[in-house]
């Protein structure tokens, strides 16, 4: 996608093979800025902070990261702290349990003095992996926004919450994915795009769409109901950080309602994803997945520009000694969830469960 008129990834590895970099996300919208990595701790740090967010690319970030750890010391032990160090940084995420997984089958049979190059090129297609999957989740959820164009012949308006973007992913992203190229193929499209406190990542999605072009509205999170209430929402279309073998998924917190005010009006709702985000040994009990409990200061403070001096600050909203909660995400039920989106087409949630052996979604 593109920051400023040039194409851009929010990942990037180097042609050493010896750090990588990121765009770092704690700074945006305000201040674009790469943030280069060589470490694995730092690689953890990006993760755990949130300069890197959205599941794909904490995925991908992860490898990279033990690839930089095989580089440092390729032995066994080494290996496994490092799949332990970046493991501990976000619970919730699958794509991260996922990629660690991967790259410790892979290592593990190898020679120490093989592990380096290998995890390396192995971080390398888990990213260019991403890319293709995010742009074929994008292709299949087009006919979704198309189909509704046809049937409605106006502009299609599409509600997301939190940010499910390019800057999510390595690129195209995943929610927003289908409205970049519904855009770009003429359809007109305008999104409400949800504030999504605490972390505000709907920030991030009004900069990716004003970016490229696309219409859009910032609204804050109690907004939404309304105007699906008054005929104004046509789909509601989110990521997921995590989905059932059922179909349940887990998202950035206040996801839930959304997918509650959409089923009370009859609108469809969609949670667009890599099937590497699908957890098969979930089965949406409330009680087996671990829901991130953030930093409380996440939501007693809030950043942004000064008016006065135009220099991105924190302001304290709330007093220091007034309990706060903070969980990171919430679960929608699948009797919730219109369909899953991934690369390999659209399914029902129940259908999740049968095809999981065939690993083959219907087109």
């Amino acid at each position: 996608m593109k920051v400023h008129g040039k194409a851009r990834s929010s990942i990037r590895a180097s042609e050493t093979a010896r750090s990588f970099s990121i765009i770092d996300q704690t700074l945006l919208p305000f201040v674009v800025e790469d943030h280069e990595i060589d470490t694995l701790t730092q690689a953890a740090e990006a993760i755990r902070s949130m300069r890197v967010r959205g599941a794909p690319l904490i995925g991908v970030t992860a490898a990279y990261g033990i690839a930089l750890a095989m580089r440092d010391d390729p032995a066994d032990t080494a290996l496994e702290h490092a799949c332990q160090l970046l493991q501990a940084t976000r619970p919730t995420a699958v794509n991260l349990a996922w990629a660690i997984a991967r790259m410790r089958s892979l290592l593990q049979p190898l020679a120490a003095t093989a592990r380096a190059a290998a995890a390396w090129q192995e971080a390398g297609r888990i990213a260019a992996e991403d890319v293709a999957a995010n742009r074929a989740i994008g292709e299949h959820g087009l006919t979704l926004i198309r189909g509704l164009h046809q049937q409605k012949q106006r502009p299609i308006n599409i509600l997301t919450h939190c940010n499910a973007g390019w800057i999510a992913t390595v690129d195209w992203g995943t929610a927003l994915a289908p409205i970049y190229l519904a855009h770009d193929s003429g359809i007109p499209v305008h999104v409400w795009v949800d504030e999504t406190r605490p972390r505000n990542q709907g920030l991030l999605t009004a900069w990716e769409l004003r970016e490229h072009g696309v219409p859009h509205t910032y609204i804050v999170d109690n907004a939404g109901g309304h105007f699906m209430q008054h005929g104004q929402v046509d789909m509601v279309l989110v990521g997921a950080d995590r989905v059932s073998r059922r179909g349940d998924v887990a998202n950035k917190i206040g996801t839930y309602l959304k997918a509650l005010a959409a089923h009370d009006n009859g609108i469809p709702f969609y949670a667009a994803l890599p099937t590497s985000t699908i957890d098969w040994q979930w089965h949406g009990d409330m009680d087996k997945i671990e829901i991130e409990e953030r930093n409380g200061a996440e939501i007693r403070h809030l950043r942004g520009l000064s008016a006065h001096d135009g220099l991105t600050r924190d302001f304290l909203l709330l007093d220091e000694n007034s309990a706060v909660a903070n969980p990171a995400f919430d679960v929608t039920p699948a009797r919730l969830i219109s369909g899953i989106i991934t690369e390999h087409g659209i399914a029902a949630p129940a259908q999740l469960e049968s095809l999981h052996k065939e690993k083959v979604m219907v087109p």
